[in-house]
């Protein structure tokens, strides 16, 4: 099967470092499917812009918090494939999608820790879980971690810590999809310049600065910083990458 037979399903697609990701696997000359949870209209501009690349591409609603709505989605996504890529399964799963709480840990509540448990840690599970009968042999997982699993910045407690479940799940399912040849393996920003987390990165300019200050290339991160190694995981040329954790964050807090 060439590159450009090859489909990736990117969740969390229509804005940041999903988008970028998206992207770039297009580049790479992937078909790309990508969920959003409420920017439909943005996750259609990607779909139009991987067209426009000149690959195909869908978008689907999916909330990846509400493990009970897994079932339906997988339901839509293998229409999808049938109708519009005229294939019954998919070859990568990247698992970005995701939010960003800051709070103290003195101070998170269950329901914001609930809330991040289902979104970046139990949604992943399942999703993945969910997704492997309709995940080619020889394809690849790629999960979506973080710098704050290495180092910490006060806030981010309950986030990091379901960053570092994530990470140790990623070796758990290296090693267990290995007699399927699926590679699995996890990509750890740094502080990027997103909305994410309210765009505290990219907004607040004290904050930005003193994360350059702690980056050894002397620069907060941009998403198509991040994209093109996502992408470069799921090409041939990284075949024998796998169950490792590669941080992409520019030296921060080296």
């Amino acid at each position: 099967m060439t590159a450009s037979n090859k489909i990736a399903l990117v969740t969390g697609g229509s804005r940041g470092l999903g988008k970028d990701m998206a992207l770039s696997l297009a580049q790479k000359g992937l078909q790309v499917i990508i969920t959003y949870n409420n920017k439909r209209e943005e996750a259609l501009e990607v779909v139009r812009q991987i067209e426009a690349i000149g690959q195909k591409a869908a978008a689907l609603q999916l909330n990846v918090g509400e493990v009970g709505s897994f079932d339906a989605f997988i339901v839509q996504a293998q229409d999808v494939l049938k109708s519009h890529f005229n294939t019954e399964k998919i070859d990568f799963l990247i698992n970005n999608a995701g939010i960003g709480t800051h709070v103290a840990y003195a101070d998170t509540s269950e329901a914001q820790f609930d809330t991040l448990l289902n979104i970046h840690f139990k949604g992943a599970f399942f999703l993945t879980q969910k997704t492997l009968p309709f995940l080619n042999d020889g394809g690849g997982i790629v999960n979506i971690s973080t710098g704050l699993a290495r180092f910490s910045f006060p806030g981010y407690a309950a986030y990091a810590s379901m960053k570092g479940a994530v990470e140790t799940l990623t070796k758990y399912q290296a090693k267990e999809l290995g007699t399927r040849r699926i590679r699995v393996n996890v990509v750890a920003p740094g502080a990027i310049e997103t909305d994410f987390g309210g765009g505290a990165v990219r907004d607040n300019a004290g904050l930005n600065s003193m994360i350059a200050s702690e980056t050894a290339m002397g620069r907060v991160g941009l998403p198509e910083d991040i994209g093109g190694v996502v992408a470069f995981l799921c090409t041939d040329d990284a075949r024998w990458i796998n169950a490792q954790r590669i941080e992409v964050s520019g030296g921060m807090m080296v």
